[in-house]
């Protein structure tokens, strides 16, 4: 392999790399608890940052006569985080608080009546943009809901910056939504069908 810049940019960044700011979140919420529209909209302007979901395949240490080998065990779905900013009205941080008082009330311990048991549940999209605006990668995050809603730290000697928190989502698995694009230089993987298989016992 030849080592030189050229065969670099031809073979290697062929579209000067994806971008980490070029991206934007899709939240859906729970409908009957009072959530506005206003506030779902104001959070695709407000999601500071994400990520592009991971994934993970445990290993299985099976031993043998002193050694062992590695086999390829259950898929597991971390948690899946996003960092908002927040402004003087509140309405975002409003807005998962009041999906969290929900899914259990602050003060009693119950779920709103007007949440059924799957409802509180909802599928969010994660969005890679390319450098001209073009959707290159979506995923589609199925059956989040926010564990945790992060505190603001206050303080007398932060100047100018934004408040931001953190909002973490459990969620049961993710598929590509958006996998294909004019973009083809190194090939495009595609594999949702395959995400989607059914198993032995097939569709329900």
């Amino acid at each position: 392999m030849p080592f030189n810049i050229s065969s670099f940019k031809e073979n290697g960044l062929v579209y000067g790399g994806a971008r980490p700011s070029l991206f934007s979140v899709t939240l859906n919420v729970p409908q009957g608890i009072g959530i506005d529209n206003v506030s779902v909209d104001k959070f695709r302007f407000m999601c500071r940052s994400a990520e592009l979901p991971p994934s993970a395949v445990a290993a299985i240490d099976v031993p043998y006569f002193g050694r062992r080998i590695k086999i390829g065990g259950d898929r597991a779905f971390g948690d899946w985080s996003v960092n908002v900013m927040n402004d003087e009205d509140f309405a975002v941080k409003a807005l998962f608080e009041k999906w969290s008082n929900a899914i259990n009330r602050m003060q009693s311990n119950v779920r709103d009546p007007n949440v059924s048991t799957e409802e509180y549940k909802q599928d969010l999209m994660c969005t890679q943009y390319s450098k001209d605006g073009i959707k290159i990668r979506e995923y589609r995050i199925i059956g989040a809901f926010p564990t945790t809603v992060a505190g603001i730290g206050l303080d007398w000697d932060a100047q100018n910056t934004v408040e931001t928190f953190g909002v973490t989502f459990a969620y049961d698995y993710w598929v590509p939504e958006i996998e294909t694009s004019d973009k083809k230089a190194g090939g495009v993987n595609v594999y949702r069908p395959e995400s989607e298989l059914d198993g032995p016992l097939g569709p329900e």
